[in-house]
């Protein structure tokens, strides 16, 4: 490794001189300084035969610092070392209770907890991949991501095997073998597995079960969230899983650092984020069953976190909470997530205290990404030197009417200017490999572009919509499959929900297009969340929605709603949404309709309906 710093001056001299015009610039050496090191530390690895992959970390870790916390859970505590003599007894029971073999895949249905813990690494020192089953998934949808992972054994906890009565049958059928990892065995259907894990001995597995396991090697498959379809596994390799983790060091995370964890382990950034970024760091994970914004700075202070996750919209439950004199009485130095809109931020800052927001972009399985590491309110990252040289990326004219990209005259894709709206793709290369989704060809072949600025080339298609600005600062700007057209206009559902998230009796609001017979395009409409105890006033919204909306962007119709369903991970489910529409006779909850006359969104009944689909009324 030290042949590697005069390398490492070198390119950090070099970039010092093309950083010396940008605005900011000095405040971003911290960061790549420390990316450097992570990428010299995995080019180093990757030459080493086998590789050292984060199981190898966790072992080192272990016989260094046995007694040094690695997770904390609802008063449960769980060693480094502890981890490593618990994934060795599992393992044994699974080598003499199955015919498991190296590279086979498992599937994991288990709330968060150590025992998933102990289960995935169990299952790394036998030489498989995990599938983590989302557990909020539920009857078919669940079967078809069992069945799209491969594998042939699924293990899940006493709790949670209720979620496959209805499946057992079909799972029979399937030769699959279903352990329940705790509690007694009841001589039902599933089988437990808890006296023999027990029993078995904690010394270390053979290393000879994983002697062919590589950087390219399948680590984990983790489901996207299927909230525009049914789930698709990706594939995480053990390289993509060092880079995951190793990121939370770009944000300062270290070994003296305490991260709380509220999202489900299912997901990338509770299980690959979270853990692995305390695995590599030799830190401690605060971890809870769920997330509770009650709960959560309570929590905090209780086990002096110094480093938060976030997604989504948890931001917004958090600054949702009533006010305390006590907000600003923590430890926390650095929120890292994803998805928190400019309003938000400034509010969870002004309300919460200094906190260094590290907002960031990237998919589960995409292969481009970013990171805000200046603190730029709103900006999903910066674009620097490494970025550009790295991650050859483009924004690149999209049509929202054809759902897809502009070409020109050649068939080759059109490039957008600084400050305009574009579709990020990520050009395919040994070093920014796409490696898809398992046992899905179709599913793998539609992320892919081909052809796009010449001829053979291939591009990742992020399915995101981004603004990169002048200051080189990137911007979300919305998913393709919600940006929808109306009135030969794009509306960005994330431009509208912010809007309508002003009002403050608007506590949630989830934005998508729906289809009306005999017009083209899809028209806005919206789901709201009213804040406990409120109103919705139909003519402020209007007031409001006119002053802040082009006539194409507002949205037409409105439904109120209890609760809008989200995710496990906060992303609101719009499929039922938009597949219910706006018919009175098929949406349980309130209508309402935009009405100009009345300068005021009022009631909608099937009289209304009737006139809009026989096109009596002009949208």
């Amino acid at each position: 490794m030290l042949v590697l710093w005069p390398l490492a001056v070198a390119l950090l001299a070099t970039a010092g001189l093309l950083w010396a015009p940008w605005p900011q610039s000095w405040s971003e050496v911290p960061m790549v300084c420390r990316a450097l090191v992570s990428a010299l530390r995995l080019w180093w690895w990757s030459r080493q035969r086998p590789p050292p992959t984060l199981l190898d970390v966790l072992l080192r870790r272990a016989r260094e610092n046995p007694d040094k916390l690695l997770l904390l859970f609802e008063g449960r505590e769980l060693t480094y070392g502890q981890l490593d003599a618990d994934s060795n007894r599992l393992g044994r029971a699974l080598l003499a209770a199955t015919a498991l073999s190296p590279g086979d895949c498992v599937a994991l249905l288990l709330p968060n907890g150590p025992l998933f813990l102990t289960a995935w690494f169990g299952l790394t020192k036998l030489g498989c991949a995990a599938a983590f089953l989302n557990t909020n998934v539920r009857g078919q949808g669940l079967l078809h991501c069992f069945r799209s992972s491969g594998a042939r054994l699924l293990l899940t906890s006493a709790d949670h095997s209720s979620l496959l009565e209805e499946l057992l049958p079909a799972l029979r059928n399937d030769n699959v073998t279903v352990f329940v990892l705790d509690g007694e065995n009841t001589g039902g259907a599933v089988e437990s597995l808890h006296d023999k894990i027990q029993a078995a001995s904690d010394q270390p597995l053979p290393q000879s079960l994983r002697s062919e396991v590589t950087f390219q090697s399948p680590f984990v498959y983790i489901f996207t969230s299927g909230t525009t379809g049914l789930p698709k596994a990706a594939i995480i390799n053990h390289l993509r899983a060092h880079r995951m983790a190793s990121f939370m060091t770009g944000c300062g995370f270290d070994s003296s650092d305490v991260l709380y964890i509220t999202l489900p382990l299912y997901h990338s950034s509770g299980s690959l984020l979270g853990i692995c970024s305390c695995i590599s760091a030799g830190a401690t994970a605060v971890l809870r069953s769920k997330f509770s914004a009650s709960q959560f700075w309570d929590d905090c202070r209780k086990h002096n976190v110094t480093v938060i996750q976030y997604i989504g919209e948890l931001l917004r439950y958090l600054c949702n909470v009533p006010k305390k004199s006590n907000d600003r009485d923590h430890m926390v130095r650095i929120a890292v997530g994803n998805g928190a809109r400019a309003d938000v931020w400034k509010e969870f800052l002004n309300r919460f205290g200094n906190i260094r927001v590290c907002e960031f972009y990237g998919a589960t399985e995409g292969n481009v990404g970013f990171m805000n590491y200046v603190g730029k309110v709103g900006a999903a990252g910066k674009v620097n030197f490494f970025t550009k040289m790295l991650l050859p990326f483009h924004l690149v004219k999209y049509d929202a009417e054809l759902e897809a990209p502009v070409r020109d005259a050649n068939g080759h894709c059109i490039a957008v200017p600084t400050g305009k709206v574009g579709l990020l793709i990520g050009e395919i290369t040994p070093k920014t490999p796409f490696i898809g989704y398992v046992g899905n060809k179709i599913l793998t072949e539609k992320k892919h572009l081909r052809d796009v600025f010449r001829k053979g080339d291939i591009y990742f298609n992020s399915g995101d919509l981004m603004m990169l600005d002048h200051d080189n600062f990137i911007y979300f700007q919305d998913r393709i499959g919600d940006t929808y057209r109306w009135k030969g206009e794009n509306v960005s559902t994330v431009e509208v929900a912010d809007v309508l998230s002003m009002l403050d009796f608007v506590q949630n609001v989830c934005v998508y297009g729906v289809t009306v017979p005999g017009n083209e395009g899809r028209i806005g409409m919206t789901a709201i969340q009213l804040h406990s105890g409120m109103d919705m006033d139909g003519e402020q919204l209007y007031e409001h929605v006119v002053a802040n909306l082009p006539v194409y962007a507002r949205p037409r119709f409105l439904r109120m709603q209890k609760a809008i369903e989200t995710t496990g991970t906060f992303k609101y489910y719009k499929v039922s949404l938009v597949k219910e529409g706006f018919n009175p006779d098929v949406v349980q909850d309130c209508l309402f309709i935009l009405d100009d006359k009345k300068k005021a969104y009022v009631p909608m009944d099937q009289e209304i309906y009737q006139t809009i689909i026989s096109n009596q009324i002009k949208l």
